[in-house]
């Protein structure tokens, strides 16, 4: 009879929402420095879902779905989104659909969260603060509001 040792996992009750706290951070196929480097992210700040911890580990999903563990030490509670509209979204300058726009956040592009209401967050990106809607953006839950 073989002895099998069996990990588990706390899982998150609900997912939260980190961000990168380095430049240079190592996504692994599982929670050790032993295990395969899936991928380098080299932006400091971009968002990601935590699903599950062990230990120091952390199993996270990007805004691509990509998923792997990443140290607790490479990751910020800073509240970060990424811009994923098609095309350029609006930045208002109050939470309102009819306000001013002052800005376009092109794909791709990451910004600080400031709060959020239930369809729309006050972020903060290159100087720019407004308005973005929630559906044009990933980093937040889509009933999440904060201040």
């Amino acid at each position: 009879m073989a002895l099998v040792a069996t990990v588990t996992m706390a899982e998150a009750p609900d997912p939260v929402f980190m961000s990168l706290s380095r430049d240079k951070v190592y996504l692994r196929e599982g929670p050790s420095y032993q295990h395969k480097v899936l991928w380098i992210y080299q932006r400091k700040g971009l968002p990601v879902e935590v699903l599950n911890s062990y230990d120091i580990w952390r199993r996270v999903r990007d805004s691509d779905g990509t998923m792997g563990w990443i140290s607790n030490v490479m990751l910020s509670d800073r509240r970060t989104v990424v811009v994923t509209s098609g095309r350029a979204a609006p930045v208002r300058d109050r939470n309102n659909p009819n306000a001013p726009v002052i800005a376009f956040a092109q794909h791709g592009v990451v910004a600080r969260v400031e709060t959020c209401e239930p369809t729309a967050c006050k972020i903060t990106a290159d100087g720019i603060e407004g308005w973005i809607r929630k559906q044009d953006v990933w980093g937040v839950g889509a009933g999440e509001v904060f201040k």
